[in-house]
């Protein structure tokens, strides 16, 4: 038996708007700058991969990845300094709350 932890950020009217998926897209697009390029990665359709994006910044109230249209020199998508924060912000959060669930765990269920 273990402890397992699902971390997500809701919006103001309690809907997700930030979890694994939503991370794991965001992360792909700095790797592969391209939110195209990250949704074919991950098996997900464009269309979901901007409606992700689209509710994240609506929810967050900050622009967090910047498109540019494609042409001679390609497009091309970058995370902003918030879309990098915010990663950075998850991952401690996500992190500090696997901690806590361990101990808590522990506490519970294996002191004897």
């Amino acid at each position: 038996m273990e402890p397992m932890t699902k971390v997500y950020l809701t919006d103001d009217e309690h809907q997700k708007f930030f979890g694994e998926g939503p991370y794991r897209l965001f992360k792909a697009v700095e790797e592969t700058g391209s939110l195209r390029a990250a949704a074919i990665s991950m098996d997900m359709a464009y269309s979901k991969a901007m409606k992700l994006l689209k509710h994240a910044e609506e929810a967050m109230g900050v622009t967090l990845i910047i498109r540019s249209t494609g042409g001679k020199a390609g497009g091309g998508s970058r995370l902003t300094v918030e879309g990098k924060e915010l990663l950075q912000k998850y991952e401690s959060f996500q992190r500090k709350c696997e901690q806590a669930n361990r101990r808590i765990y522990l506490e519970i269920f294996c002191d004897q």
